[in-house]
């Protein structure tokens, strides 16, 4: 067959909708300053959806930090590849900051999270290498998965029998291979909200003697002291070897971080095929993600409010009887029972007769007839926000119930 017949024919699990969802349930446009209120189709809505956990993305510090390292040096400098043009004193100067910051080594500045996560995990492991993960990583640990030349097996979710079978597999082929084993799992699982098992994973390191590789997204800045994440928070820091960490979240910029023993970063550092063949982070960039980390570092506040109005939300929906699942994180699922036509008719209800903005998460990233209300708190909403947030998903909850949303259809929304 043709390869664009097949495209043409087979859409994917996600855009096989995209003809009814573009535009309102996919690739929605949300417009205005990012905060806890901006605009979609024409009207100011509450937003439960962006990652600006610490409320830095338009914090005045910050805009003002970014306007004038725009102004000075352009979004273009340094031009090409750290390796062969685009290395400054500004990138070395946040590596050294991170890498004190995270308590490690050192750290290696990276152009793009997924991209850099994907990369490092490529960049670890040799043919004779065996990776362990968790069924739950991100797509991009999972890409970087799929690069790996020699085996890998997984690992049910946060089940650590399932990983100690895994490991037993693992190390019996590595007796033979002469390789090592890289775990690698999530310090937060960004849909869940429920952290990784690190703590239980290091009590293995002694007796399969494993790297572990941590990408702590959602933990980096959210959770830990000052928001040294999750290993920080279990009391097993120390024992991540490569811990990964992006700005695209609570420091609400572009760009990435790997930290970790000295010899291992400086190994990334020059054979990371993403890093040594990709343009430089722009000055801006750079100089706003130090404003970023020196805040993050300085100003708890910023943690201490998004925790406070995180545990309000909790809190109060778990009082109303909705099920959070496991989370143990900020970030905060509501599951609820319906297929696509319930999820996408409460979901057009809640965003035009209620003004209130989260995502909707469906088979197949949760199990069918399960409908998935993602709320992402951060430290601008306000116990106002949380309040109404709470008597507006008791009100869709009890409707769905009573069958007011049901369809087999898509909502039409056009």
């Amino acid at each position: 067959m043709d390869i664009f017949e097949r495209i043409r024919e087979q859409r994917g699990p996600l855009g096989q909708h995209a003809r009814d969802c573009h535009g309102y349930f996919t690739f929605p446009k949300l417009e205005g300053e990012i905060s806890n209120r901006m605009t979609f189709r024409g009207k100011e809505l509450l937003i439960w959806s962006v990652n600006n956990y610490l409320g830095l993305a338009n914090h005045p510090e910050i805009r003002k930090v970014d306007a004038e390292a725009a102004a000075e040096w352009g979004m273009g400098y340094p031009m090409g590849a750290r390796m062969m043009s685009g290395q400054t004193s500004e990138h070395e100067a946040l590596e050294s900051e991170l890498a004190d910051f995270m308590q490690k080594e050192d750290a290696f500045l990276l152009n793009f999270g997924y991209q850099g996560c994907q990369s490092t995990i490529e960049a670890l492991v040799s043919r004779h290498d065996v990776i362990v993960y968790d069924s739950e990583s991100h797509a991009c640990m999972v890409d970087g998965v799929r690069l790996h030349q020699g085996k890998r097996f997984v690992f049910q979710h946060n089940d650590m029998e399932s990983f100690e079978k895994q490991l037993v597999r693992a190390k019996n082929l590595t007796d033979q291979t002469g390789g090592g084993i890289l775990v690698v799992t999530e310090g937060v699982f960004g849909m869940a909200g429920d952290q990784g098992k690190l703590s239980e994973i290091c009590k293995f390191k002694e007796e399969y003697q494993f790297r572990l590789f941590v990408d702590d997204a959602h933990g980096f800045g959210t959770v830990g002291e000052n928001g040294r994440g999750a290993g920080d928070y279990q009391g097993c820091h120390d024992q991540i070897d490569v811990y990964f960490g992006t700005f695209a979240k609570a420091m609400a910029t572009i760009g990435a971080f790997v930290a970790g023993d000295e010899d291992v970063i400086e190994y990334l550092r020059y054979n990371m095929r993403s890093q040594t063949f990709a343009k430089s982070l722009p000055m801006p960039i750079v100089v706003g993600a130090r404003k970023r980390l020196e805040m993050l570092r300085s100003q708890p506040e910023h943690k201490e409010n998004l925790w406070k109005v995180a545990h309000a939300l909790q809190d109060g929906l778990r009082a109303e009887g909705f099920n959070l699942g496991v989370t143990n994180s900020c970030v905060t699922p509501v599951f609820l029972s319906g297929g696509l036509g319930e999820a996408t008719n409460l979901t057009l209800d809640l965003r035009e007769n209620y003004g209130i903005f989260c995502s909707i998460v469906v088979y197949p990233v949760v199990p069918k007839d399960t409908i998935m209300l993602r709320l992402i708190p951060t430290a601008v909403h306000t116990l106002e926000d949380v309040q109404y947030t709470i008597e507006t998903f008791t009100k869709v909850k009890n409707k769905l119930f009573a069958g007011e949303y049901k369809s087999e259809k898509i909502a039409s929304w056009a």
